[in-house]
């Protein structure tokens, strides 16, 4: 078992590297998405779908 002083050593190296490579973070003030608006697709519309033409 290690002694208690170099326990402390390490803790500290080990902090101080951590906070060397963190960086500070800025909270942005984002607006909630907004609903998109509810609206119904016609029948014709509804069944549409990919055409790959290979030329």
């Amino acid at each position: 078992m290690l002694p208690p002083f170099i326990i402390e050593q390490i803790r500290k190296r080990e902090e101080e590297e951590r906070a060397r490579y963190e960086q500070p973070q800025l909270e942005l003030p984002v607006m909630p998405p907004r609903p998109r608006p509810r609206y119904e697709v016609p029948d014709d519309e509804a069944n549409r779908g990919v055409i790959i033409l290979d030329i």
